[in-house]
């Protein structure tokens, strides 16, 4: 079992920045991939970032170049840095570790981004 508490959203003025943080516990996420997902009011569940183990990363377009998904594996946490912020960022944002099949999700952090 893989337990993922995330922290870090609230609420900013568009434009402005926020960092997430995920942090594991129960089993050491080096081996996992690791991702942020978001889900907006009355939207499904969408992939925002994505990090291997090898830290390669991918991005949803809509926040490609905005946004950066990393990992400390000796922390045992990963962290989603955004920038430029946008109304349409707003949502609730959940981490997503997965290896092999095998999937754990954590409780979901709000961001609001409104003026």
């Amino acid at each position: 079992q893989v337990q993922l508490v995330e922290s870090g959203g609230g609420v900013v003025q568009p434009g402005g920045s926020l960092r997430l943080s995920c942090v594991a516990s129960g089993r050491i996420i080096s081996s996992y991939v690791m991702a942020w997902y978001r889900q907006a009011p009355g939207k499904q569940r969408e992939l925002v970032a994505s990090i291997t183990i090898g830290t390669r990363t991918d991005y949803t377009d809509s926040v490609k170049g905005r946004f950066t998904i990393s990992r400390d594996n000796a922390k045992n946490t990963v962290y989603l840095q955004m920038n430029s912020l946008e109304p349409e960022d707003t949502a609730v944002y959940y981490c997503n570790s997965r290896l092999g099949p095998w999937e754990y999700w954590g409780q979901g952090t709000q961001v609001t981004v409104s003026s």
